[in-house]
């Protein structure tokens, strides 16, 4: 399958918007066309990791790419010491960058990952522990990008949330109204420099 255009993501999304605008239920699959049924199917997830998450990334990259996903990995390639916020943000780029449907983040503990990440605009990174965490991030935030604590977790765990985190789709309505907010709030502090 060819390569995902902004182009095309963009007439997907326009698409979805003007539907839930119409009508407050989601996008019938049905309704889309060919191309865009292919476009939607293509789920390219970026992933990264310091030399504390290293091993699980490789793991969760395998667990990926078994589940049906397209993987892009920003590094680190292997143990050696390196800073956490030089990958969360390659990581996080590709997101905003429509390169990467979404973004996973694998550090020590998943914190300093999460608090660079969301320095991007137009990043809603969340650090999940567990299965109600990784639904929430979804649900109510509509988290575009994933950071995990590789000495907080174990394999088997990272893999549920990360599957969880996949699967669970942004509800909207009142949450769409917070998310808005949490943009707004990142616009104006754009805005003035600070």
């Amino acid at each position: 399958m060819e390569p995902v255009k902004d182009a095309d993501l963009q007439l997907i999304v326009q698409r979805v918007v003007e539907r839930l605008e119409k009508e407050s239920q989601p996008l019938n699959f049905s309704d889309l066309t060919q191309r865009e049924k292919g476009l939607a199917d293509k789920r390219v997830v970026s992933i990264g990791a310091d030399h504390g998450g290293f091993s699980l990334k490789e793991s969760l990259k395998i667990f990926l790419i078994d589940s049906g996903y397209e993987v892009i990995d920003c590094g680190t390639n292997d143990k050696s010491p390196v800073d956490y916020p030089d990958f969360a943000v390659a990581v996080a780029r590709l997101v905003i960058s429509g390169k990467a449907w979404r973004g996973i983040m694998i550090d020590g503990a998943g914190i300093g990952s999460c608090i660079a990440a969301n320095k991007v605009p137009g990043i809603r990174a969340a650090m999940c522990y567990d299965h109600a965490t990784a639904v929430n991030s979804r649900e109510h935030n509509n988290a575009n990008m994933l950071t995990l604590g590789a000495g907080l977790i174990g394999e088997n765990l990272a893999q549920q949330i990360v599957k969880t985190w996949l699967d669970t789709e942004f509800l909207g309505g009142r949450h769409a109204r917070r998310v808005e907010k949490i943009e707004s709030i990142e616009k104006q502090y754009l805005g003035n420099g600070h």
